[in-house]
């Protein structure tokens, strides 16, 4: 049964294969036309992100960014004033 299974799996990607195939060697509007036809399945097999998914999320991102700005500028800063006073140079 189980090899049974395997043929008819085999037999279906076969198939799918030609018509990929077939697909692929159209040409002008109607490969331009199934292009778009295929990126509409495709979106169509996306799960999108409900909206409380969505605003956690951004929120989320929008702190990790702050606090790297913030850890960027300290250490900036540290650079900054050990220069300055490793170098003992004045900025305007």
């Amino acid at each position: 049964m189980a090899n049974k299974n395997r043929n008819t799996a085999k037999g279906k990607q076969k198939q799918v294969n030609r018509k990929a195939t077939q697909n692929a060697s159209t040409s002008g509007k109607k490969g331009f036309l199934n292009f778009f036809k295929g990126v509409k399945q495709e979106l169509s097999k996306v799960v999108w992100p409900t909206r409380d998914e969505l605003v956690t999320d951004t929120i989320a991102v929008f702190v990790a960014v702050g606090i790297f700005a913030v850890a960027f500028w300290l250490i900036d800063t540290g650079f900054l004033a050990a220069l300055k006073h490793l170098l003992g140079i004045t900025l305007s």
